[in-house]
């Protein structure tokens, strides 16, 4: 992926070295229960923020060690990658005649508190509507190299586009509107109600990528395979076969990774938002 030219996010908020007293930095059982619960069983880590949230209260972080100077060229990746969705979005949003609000985006180490509530890294980046937020550890692209087999540039950017989709699904109401049909809903359709969210997240990557590419040039070769191949690692059906050993579709709210790929090739390949539309779709 071309990025080391691009203009860097003023949006980044590092938070990395600092702990939360009586939280989950530093590892331990906490973050465990978290990881099996979260990443392989495949359920919604905002689920578990809120929960988390309300037994942690709003004590402030305390730094308690310098950022990692190993993760400074990782960093900078992130912030080129957060300013080339800024650019994507506010150019989208204006053809809509509409304004983009870009939001920040939180680095973390071991732990963080967000307006959703606390969270261990195990959870995976998220997106908090409550704040508009974004928020990673940088030691996930570690993870997702290693154990999901993942690895690249691209995917890592990927990964940043999905949560930028959030933002963007917020932005235009449609988080709202998940949220309040999920709580007139059965635990069913509400699982369902949230893979569609996340699989129009995907798209939305796609388009972030699509006009990048565009715009920018962006892609080396390889690079669409590589998202593609992120988008596969952390589909629900290959969670759950290796954390539980077998797969619940039902209990899916991320969307399988045949769902995860094809979505994120529809908005790759058209850009355009109407193409995204995974709730009036009747296959998703």
């Amino acid at each position: 992926m071309r990025w080391e030219s691009g203009r860097r996010s003023d949006n980044i908020e590092d938070r990395r070295g600092m702990r939360i007293p009586g939280g989950f930095a530093g590892g331990g059982i906490g973050v465990v229960v978290i990881a099996l619960i979260a990443m392989f069983f495949g359920v919604d880590p905002r689920l578990i923020l809120e929960g988390a949230g309300q037994l942690g209260g709003s004590q402030p972080q305390q730094q308690v060690a310098p950022p990692d100077p190993a993760q400074d060229k990782l960093k900078d990746f992130v912030s080129v990658v957060l300013a080339d969705t800024e650019d994507t979005w506010s150019d989208i949003f204006r053809r809509g005649n509409s304004q983009y609000i870009a939001p920040k985006l939180v680095l973390f180490t071991g732990a963080v508190q967000s307006a959703c509530g606390r969270a261990g890294a195990a959870v995976g980046p998220f997106y908090c509507p409550g704040d508009q937020k974004v928020y990673i550890d940088l030691d996930f692209y570690r993870m997702l190299d290693q154990r999901f087999g993942a690895p690249g540039d691209f995917a890592q950017a990927y990964v940043i586009a999905h949560e930028i989709g959030h933002h963007v699904q917020n932005l235009i109401g449609i988080s709202e509107k998940v949220h309040a049909a999920s709580l007139r809903s059965t635990q069913e359709r509400a699982n369902q109600l949230s893979v569609r969210q996340e699989l129009q997240a995907d798209c939305f990557a796609g388009i972030w990528a699509h006009n990048a590419n565009r715009s920018r040039q962006v892609l080396e070769a390889g690079d669409v395979e590589e998202g593609l191949n992120a988008a596969a690692a952390i589909g629900d059906d290959r969670l759950q076969q290796q954390g539980q050993g077998y797969i619940a579709p039902e209990s899916f709210t991320h969307g399988s990774s045949e769902q995860r790929v094809r979505w994120f090739k529809r908005g790759l390949d058209s850009g355009d938002l109407k193409a995204c539309d995974t709730f009036s779709a009747g296959r998703v």
